[in-house]
């Protein structure tokens, strides 16, 4: 029997999400992103807001949406700017949002260590740059690494492709990206995903994220034209 709530909308699955709130938001530019979910929790209403994602939004949808109606008080991303990232460009630019720059392949490992409850670890990258500054470093065997520390989150907006009854997860190509690290990380993980099917009609072999990291499971089968396209 499935853990996770099976949601009738995803105004249904957004509930309860607090102000103040660290928020995961999956997503590879827009291949992955949650746009229904970001959508619901702009209409819920809950502010100040910390959100980690891979970058700061595109255009004027989902995640730029949410920063444009001004929910997020500090964003951890690793590429805060890109051509048509305007929304955040002009927030940052009138000190109206806080940035914190993490390297990419550091923002995966620090939301998987806190999926499996390592509490900090050691990594080169950044070394002898401005993100390098205020931190630990150690010499280990002749090579200076920066000690990181996890992020975790109070609640990961993730899209996948299908889901079982059990709520287990399999994605779609490039929309796999954080969906998995940032499920494990967050007390709470809300999923959008295509189908949801019977148990026993995802191939264990394949699944991606089991059931047991997975709160709320809301299908969205009629998703935007630029989702569609961007998976």
């Amino acid at each position: 029997m499935s853990a996770a709530m099976f949601c009738a909308d995803v105004d249904q699955a957004v509930e309860g999400i607090a102000d103040g709130s660290t928020v995961l938001i999956g997503g590879f530019g827009l291949a992955g992103m949650p746009f229904d979910l970001i959508d619901a929790l702009i209409r819920q209403g809950a502010g100040d807001l910390t959100v980690v994602s891979n970058n700061a939004g595109n255009g004027d949808l989902g995640l730029a949406a949410l920063l444009a109606a001004g929910r997020v008080r500090k964003i951890l991303c690793s590429f805060p700017r890109q051509s048509d990232s305007w929304v955040f460009d002009g927030l940052y630019r009138e000190g109206k949002i806080e940035l914190e720059v993490v390297p990419q392949g550091n923002l995966a490992e620090r939301m998987r260590a806190a999926g499996a409850g390592i509490g900090a670890f050691y990594c080169p990258t950044a070394v002898g740059t401005p993100i390098a500054e205020g931190k630990e470093t150690r010499v280990i065997d002749g090579r200076t690494y920066l000690l990181e520390y996890p992020i975790k989150g109070d609640v990961a907006l993730i899209g996948a492709h299908r889901a079982d009854r059990a709520g287990n997860l399999v994605y779609r190509k490039t929309a796999r990206n954080f969906g998995p690290v940032m499920a494990a990380a967050a007390n709470t993980t809300i999923v959008q995903v295509d189908e949801v099917v019977p148990v026993g009609d995802i191939d264990p072999e394949v699944v991606v994220t089991p059931g047991i990291y997975v709160d709320r499971i809301v299908a969205t089968p009629t998703r935007r034209f630029a989702v569609e396209g961007a998976r």
